[in-house]
């Protein structure tokens, strides 16, 4: 993984959300590391934080901001969904040009956060909706094919999220945190 993405989920943020040095895109490390039986997903991003500070004297600090991007919100003909019980969740997407999403007690900031990294802009769940959700969802990020009479053809993510779940993005300035490497080893000490 290069030292970008191991930020990214030390600090569970966005590619866009991680400045600091260019080489960080571009070097890669194998990190073989064991977490203890029962691990929480958030005590794993607390251990590689550590990680990477006593290994690649990471240090960072926190910015944030207003900027353009986008609220999740419900559209005008409303809501599609019903909810379901709680428990385990997850939130799978496949495809090439096509995009299937399926998700399975899904909140609607699980879905914002996806859709956010899909389009590589900052997206705030403002749906005011509670619960989790399934559903399956396809859509293109290939204008040529949306709507298109291909036999795979989409619909674009926007299109997608109003027709299938009755949400739409609303562009707006929304709160935006930055991760601003302010110091990092491209050689890790020893073990």
């Amino acid at each position: 993984m290069t030292m970008k993405r191991l930020i990214e989920r030390a600090y569970d943020v966005k590619p866009f959300q991680v400045t600091g040095p260019e080489w960080m895109q571009n070097v890669h490390f194998d990190i073989l590391a064991k977490f203890p039986p029962d691990t929480k997903d958030d005590d794993r991003a607390i251990m590689l934080r550590t990680l990477l500070e006593e290994r690649f004297k990471l240090a960072v600090h926190k910015e944030s901001k207003e900027v353009s991007g986008y609220a999740l919100v419900v559209a005008k003909r409303g809501f599609k969904l019903k909810p379901v019980e709680a428990g385990g969740s997850s939130i799978n997407t496949n495809g090439g040009r096509v995009i299937t999403l399926r998700a399975k007690k899904a909140s609607m900031a699980a879905l914002a956060d996806l859709v956010a990294r899909n389009l590589g802009a900052m997206v705030v769940d403002r749906t005011g909706l509670e619960g989790v959700y399934d559903f399956e969802m396809r859509w293109t990020n290939d204008d040529q094919i949306a709507g298109g009479s291909d036999a795979d053809a989409a619909p674009s993510l926007f299109t997608a999220l109003q027709e299938t779940l009755g949400l739409r993005l609303q562009a707006q300035k929304v709160p935006f945190e930055v991760v601003v490497v302010d110091h990092v080893e491209r050689v890790p000490t020893e073990n």
